[in-house]
């Protein structure tokens, strides 16, 4: 009997779960703009952010959505795998794109990769080299978390990635960074400098 009630009472923690979701999206759309961008979709860095966007030619509000699904705005993260910093790159691939010339290694050196900007220079650099060799901003969050010969592999069996994707924390990510590409677009309808 007790077991019975024990597996009754385990089933209902989905549920709850979900409905404390819910609310918490609710209240949050009910929050004034301030609130929820200060909360939940902060900008830092955003004069370094609107450089690298100019220079590399990548939407600004996409290093946004990456910065907050890869470290949550914190500078001095560092990953399991070893991926560093806002943008989470992996010290290797901060060094493969300093030798193909994207950053320029003496101003942005390839190992300081807690540094804010340079981390966001060598993270909106290989979002450059992704856009140039990938036809979708789909394609290029995937390829940004799973490598650019995984999602060409993908590709062979059609554009849509997103159907195409083998991994599940790629699928999540895809999700993830669209969701928060809409919500910077959204809460900085005039721009990510325009913090009031």
């Amino acid at each position: 009997m007790a077991d019975t009630r024990f597996w009754r009472w385990f089933r209902t923690i989905p549920i709850v779960c979900m409905l404390a979701v819910c609310i918490a999206s609710a209240g949050a759309s009910l929050l004034p703009t301030q609130v929820v961008r200060r909360v939940f979709y902060p900008v830092e860095h955003a004069d370094a952010i609107e450089r690298a966007s100019q220079r590399y030619g990548v939407d600004k509000y996409l290093i946004c959505a990456v910065i907050k699904c890869e470290s949550n705005w914190d500078e001095q993260a560092e990953s399991s795998a070893g991926a560093v910093g806002l943008m989470q790159l992996m010290p290797s691939t901060s060094e493969a794109v300093a030798k193909m010339g994207l950053v320029d290694s003496s101003t942005y050196p390839p190992d300081n990769l807690t540094d804010a900007e340079t981390n966001i220079m060598y993270g909106t650099a290989y979002l450059s080299y992704l856009q140039k060799n990938l036809s979708s901003r789909d394609q290029v969050i995937a390829a940004y978390n799973a490598g650019l010969g995984s999602v060409s592999k993908w590709l062979a069996n059609g554009d849509d990635i997103s159907s195409q994707i083998q991994y599940s924390e790629t699928a999540s990510y895809l999700v993830r960074v669209n969701e928060a590409y809409d919500r910077y677009r959204q809460f900085y309808p005039e721009g990510i400098q325009s913090q009031g």
